[in-house]
């Protein structure tokens, strides 16, 4: 057969075998390493979606032979540490994924590699800390506990003592606790009459997430509010975990497993009881569209749950479409300028938040299609922090360029990474926010 240059079909994912035991194999990693890094240094593409890329193509370039063949086997791991299994080369950039012979998931192999790594070594006490969302968010969602945290990582010499214990950045922007959670705080729903449409049931159970629940609660509580503006019936999963996209993106793929066999379960249920599935947080949807599904292709409720999951602007785009969404908008947002998630991106239906937010009179959306470089942890950790920063930059750059009334992404850590980029005092309004000032509820 011969090789061709790239493809013109739409990608396709093959399942994770995570559960076989070539899979760990290292000697096996290293030369499925050796083959995608090769095929990575002749085409190149991707050498401005993060760090792992540039990382890569040093490593050939400074070797004695100018090739992948010179680059010693234990360096390989630079370029993994550096991937935050964002998707974007997969999606956007290469040109060699499945059904393409070559067979390329850059992604995959790097989580494999992950995996690998945390097989052999586990994981550091800091990288188990900022993994254990739920456990932290317990912890520190207290009394006086949260408002105690808070107010110690405003302190510079608190941050640079967490710095030298940690490893945590002292630059970093670190996320406020609520000790009173969106759970404990949410009342029911208000709409009696479900209005179901030709796609949509008109009755919605949220994921709350971990980091809705206790360090935003304010984006869930839109979030229902806006639902529930347009005729929306809203309820809560009865319980949940972690969605598990910390755990996986250290490699701890057993620890993903257990999280699924909680949430799984009562969200298939809540399924079977004629609800669809929403959460506000782009990885935490791509968690059970995406990366749950490839890990077990063979789990029907994980297939149910998959099915029924949408990003909130997804839904409402739906609801659209059947003209059941409100657009009596009360008030016009401007200039926004919307950084588009990668999690959000890499779910494939498009620019559902821009085209919402487009549709309230006096508003004007720049999206920008880059980075943020936060990913959840590897902004917040003290080797990574100057490089994400890097990679927010072009993000930056365009919002002081757009002169925006206001800045937003649908991953709030993104936005609260390029807060920090601003260097200002202005803050990120979440597009949830932003829908609901328009609305004026």
């Amino acid at each position: 057969m011969a090789q061709r240059e790239g493809s013109l079909e739409a990608p396709t994912r093959h399942p994770l075998n995570w559960k076989d035991p070539e899979f760990y194999n290292e000697g096996a990693l290293f030369n499925e390493l050796e083959r995608v890094y090769d095929i990575c240094h002749g085409c190149r593409r991707c050498v401005s979606l993060c760090n792992a890329f540039p990382t890569l193509f040093d490593l050939v370039d400074e070797s004695s032979t100018m090739e992948v063949d010179g680059v010693a086997k234990q360096d390989y791991w630079k370029v993994v540490d550096h991937c935050y299994l964002c998707d974007l080369c997969y999606l956007t950039k290469c040109p060699y994924v499945p059904p393409h012979e070559w067979n390329v998931d850059f992604p995959h192999v790097m989580l494999r590699a992950k995996a690998v790594k945390f097989k052999q070594q586990g994981a550091s006490s800091r990288d188990k800390l900022l993994s254990a969302t739920d456990t932290v968010g317990k912890l520190v969602g207290k009394p006086v506990i949260a408002q105690t945290v808070n107010f110690v990582n405003k302190i510079k010499s608190a941050r640079k003592v967490l710095q030298s214990v940690l490893g945590v950045h002292a630059d970093a922007v670190l996320p406020e606790y609520h000790s009173s959670s969106f759970r404990s705080n949410y009342k029911g729903s208000q709409v009696a009459t479900v209005n179901p449409g030709e796609k949509t049931t008109g009755k919605v159970a949220l994921f709350a997430t971990c980091y809705c629940n206790v360090n935003e609660p304010q984006l869930n509580d839109d979030l229902v509010a806006i639902f529930e503006h347009n005729g929306i019936q809203t309820t809560i999963a009865e319980k949940e975990q972690c969605c598990g996209m910390p755990k996986l993106e250290l490699g701890d793929l057993e620890a993903v497993e257990k999280a699924m066999q909680v949430n799984i379960p009562v969200l298939a249920k809540l399924v079977d009881d004629g609800y669809d599935l929403v959460a506000a947080v782009p990885s935490c949807v791509l968690m059970f569209k995406q990366e749950l599904p490839l890990m077990f292709p063979d789990d029907e409720k994980v297939k149910k749950v998959q099915q029924a999951f949408y990003d909130p602007f997804e839904y409402l785009m739906l609801r659209h479409k059947e003209d059941k969404l409100n657009l009596d908008f009360k008030k016009p947002l401007g200039k926004i300028a919307y950084q588009v998630a990668c999690h959000l991106r890499v779910q494939k239906i498009g620019m559902k938040t821009r085209d919402l937010l487009q549709l309230i009179p006096d508003t004007e959306v720049l999206p920008i299609e880059r980075c943020s470089g936060h990913d959840g942890t590897y902004a917040v950790k003290v080797e990574f922090h100057k490089i994400s920063m890097k990679i927010a930059r072009p993000v930056v750059n365009k919002v002081k360029q757009f002169d925006a009334d206001y800045y937003s992404s649908d991953c709030p850590m993104a936005g609260h990474q390029i807060e920090n980029g601003l260097d200002n005092d202005s803050a990120p309004t979440h597009p949830l926010g932003l829908l609901r000032k328009a609305y004026d509820i």
